[in-house]
């Protein structure tokens, strides 16, 4: 739900704020703040040693926060946030189920698929809602390629971030390690955009926002989660954000939605509550089987 603030945030921001600019600017602060979580926890003296062991991982998950970031700002500044944040978001289920699949070896369960599947349809019928009622009209061609990249390096992102977890190590240390590279990259791509916005109050409070709360606080949960569940599973729970997106739209840009749209919010919600029951069993079963393998140890 804080991921889904982002695009009503960027909507409210000032007119001379970029995309690309507002993106450099979110992540470089919600770095700052993963890492300042880790200065005040005792992961600091495995830092060093974290990074050296995991740099390739951590490489390739900082090329997904590069792409996701100025990618997702520019899809919803030509499709509008409600249409942005379901494309970007609802594609990423299924990039990250295919990744995880091909990289880490894990296939997701039925349980999953059926709900992403649901949850994704449900976000299909929002966006044919938003764009006049058959999905053709006042969708930007553009955007959606930008959004659809979003959810690829989204994806990219957390089934990196996974692996470097499942190495051992902390689930915020294996978050922050790409941030930093992807805040590298985006500040190269951002050198010839206006920052001047910054320095406004609407700027000043928009940044603060999305790097504290939409960003670093985001990651925070989303770390934790993401250390107990799969990839898939989690990635799928974060389509709890466009419907934050598009009833922070309905509710503060004034924007409209058609009957069918709500037809499409049911959909989505049954969907996140199949996978989340989906991923509750799974856990109950890990819990269940490792407390068998520790009794049949002890007998």
């Amino acid at each position: 739900m804080l991921f889904g603030t982002s695009g009503t945030a960027l909507e409210l921001g000032p007119d001379s704020a970029t995309p690309l600019g507002v993106g450099a600017v979110r992540i470089a602060i919600g770095a700052v703040v993963l890492w300042t979580s880790i200065g005040v926890t005792r992961d600091r003296p495995a830092i060093i040693p974290a990074i050296r062991a995991n740099w390739e991982l951590m490489l390739v998950g900082g090329l997904g926060v590069a792409t996701y970031t100025p990618s997702f700002f520019e899809g919803v500044e030509r499709t509008g946030v409600a249409v942005g944040t379901v494309v970007a978001i609802g594609s990423g289920p299924f990039f990250a189920g295919a990744l995880e699949w091909a990289w880490r070896g894990v296939r997701p369960i039925r349980g999953w698929f059926v709900g992403t599947v649901i949850t994704v349809t449900g976000g299909a019928i929002l966006v044919v809602a938003q764009a006049g009622g058959d999905g053709s009209d006042d969708v930007h061609a553009g955007g959606v390629l930008f959004a659809l990249a979003a959810g690829a390096g989204y994806a990219l992102y957390s089934v990196s971030s996974k692996s470097t977890m499942s190495r051992g190590v902390a689930p915020t240390l294996a978050l922050a390690g790409p941030f930093t590279v992807g805040v590298a990259l985006v500040a190269v791509l951002a050198l010839g955009e206006p920052f001047v916005w910054v320095g406004t109050v609407s700027g000043l409070a928009m940044g603060l926002h999305l790097g504290v709360a939409a960003t670093g606080g985001a990651y925070l949960l989303f770390g934790y989660g993401l250390h107990r569940l799969t990839t898939a599973t989690t990635v799928t729970l974060v389509l709890a954000e466009p419907l934050t997106a598009t009833l922070l739209a309905l509710v503060v840009l004034g924007e409209l939605l058609a009957p069918l749209g709500w037809v499409g919010i049911a959909i989505l919600l049954a969907g996140l509550v199949i996978v989340g029951r989906t991923a509750e069993v799974s856990i109950e079963r890990g819990v269940g089987s490792a407390q068998s393998t520790g009794r049949a140890r002890l007998g």
